[in-house]
């Protein structure tokens, strides 16, 4: 097994991907190859994917497992079947075989001198004329056939990041500037309605501990975003949590507004976290002096 372990650990490279597009569109890499691989984890060849992995692992009794492992059934509506290509996903075993599928693509896009980045099947392809990322684009769908995979053709394009946006790993990219791609902002959203329902009969407390959790988590992940849309969502959680109160305390003898008798101190001194000071903090902590 420490055969196998070795393997994982060459494939399974980390890296901090956002800040290596950040820096190469700072150098003027400004064309980006915005590349959509088709249904990649359902067509993934078996076969050849299982010779990869060989090339790397001669224990057979690993070799036998993973094999079991893309081999095994599929159940539908008291159906089974074995699909003949793909690899199981929900599993840790399938992003890491997914990642060495696309390895000898890396290989190849440095050979020829591309700036790619890559996280599993999501990679762009950063480039200093239009006339590079279109070859870059033709050596990426030359690779793709002949790896028995398809490119997506409605969500592969070429993209002049200066005029265009472009989504990488739950980011948007518009110019200099980060952002949470759309899907990323509806699901925070969802997610922040979700936790501050009008008719909720938890404690104050309870609640601001539960969207604590959610924005920590939320927060680790996109604190590299441009600082002003942090206090977008801040806003939005105290303007729920205000109504939640209007409703808990229609009483309002001094006829205040909904901020001046719950004002963000109110919010502070209960706990509630604060995207705009965590990422103040994080601005703080990563300036050298």
């Amino acid at each position: 097994m420490s055969e196998a372990l070795a393997f994982v650990m060459a494939v399974a490279v980390t890296m901090p991907f956002g800040a290596s597009v950040e820096a190469l569109l700072k150098e003027g890499y400004v064309y980006v190859v915005d590349a959509d691989l088709k249904s990649y984890f359902d067509t993934i060849p078996k076969d050849r994917l299982l010779e990869l992995v060989k090339q790397k692992v001669s224990d057979s009794a690993v070799l036998q497992l993973v094999k079991q492992y893309l081999d095994q059934e599929i159940m539908s509506e008291l159906t089974t079947w074995t699909p003949e290509a793909g690899v199981p996903q929900g599993a840790v075993l399938s992003p890491m075989l997914s990642n060495v599928y696309l390895n000898p693509l890396d290989h190849m896009m440095s050979a020829k001198g591309f700036q790619m980045v890559r996280y599993a099947d999501d990679f762009v392809i950063l480039c200093r004329t239009y006339a590079e990322a279109e070859a870059a684009l033709s050596e990426i769908r030359v690779w793709v056939e002949a790896s028995g995979l398809s490119l997506h053709p409605e969500k592969t394009h070429i993209v002049d990041s200066r005029e265009q946006s472009f989504a990488f790993l739950g980011y948007s990219f518009r110019g200099r500037f980060r952002f949470p791609r759309a899907k990323s902002h509806e699901k925070v959203v969802a997610r922040i309605r979700e936790l501050t329902p009008r008719k909720s009969g938890d404690s104050l407390e309870c609640m601001i501990a539960r969207i604590n959790r959610s924005l920590i988590g939320w927060f680790n992940y996109f604190r590299h975003c441009f600082w002003n849309i942090f206090g977008d969502y801040d806003s939005m959680v105290r303007r729920r949590l205000r109504r939640l109160l209007l409703k808990r305390n229609r009483t309002n003898p001094k006829r205040l507004s909904r901020t001046q008798r719950w004002p963000n101190s109110f919010f502070t001194a209960h706990g509630l976290y604060s995207l705009s000071e965590a990422h103040v903090r994080f601005v703080q902590s990563t300036r050298t002096y």
